[in-house]
């Protein structure tokens, strides 16, 4: 599951897909799954803790987390540290196309719309794993 985005002018194009992808060290900057970012959507397992700093997942009120937001139950997450649950944005454009669109707003599949600077914000706020593998893509 996740939340795709799109540049709403005349014509919606699809910007990407945030989603979640389980836990997250921010002190140190890096998925608890074992496989490393490349594994986070796949079968693979999470570390109980980070295993770089050995902080411990502290549980989150659902409107808070980032599963919080995925699911609708929060809008945006407050910054982080330690270890929280995390999303990931997978980029079907390249970011450097929504610079200069002033004119437009990006809108989410919910119909939420999002200023330029508002989407810049909550991919920096939430989305610290970002792909790049699937710019000139279509996919939802």
């Amino acid at each position: 599951m996740g939340t795709n985005f799109y540049i709403n002018t005349t014509k919606r194009q699809h910007i990407g897909k945030r989603s979640a992808a389980g836990l997250y060290c921010w002190n140190c900057q890096r998925t608890l799954c074992k496989d490393g970012n490349a594994g986070i959507h796949g079968d693979s397992d999470f570390y109980d803790k980070c295993p770089t700093c050995g902080s411990e997942y502290k549980p989150e009120p659902l409107e808070q987390s980032s599963a919080g937001v995925e699911l609708g139950f929060a809008k945006t997450t407050s910054p982080h540290n330690g270890v929280t649950t995390v999303a990931s944005f997978t980029w079907s454009v390249k970011p450097s196309k929504l610079i200069g669109k002033q004119t437009a707003f990006i809108i989410d599949e919910y119909g939420r719309k999002y200023t330029n600077q508002q989407f810049r914000d909550m991919i920096e706020r939430m989305c610290p794993i970002e792909f790049y593998h699937s710019i000139g893509l279509e996919f939802c």
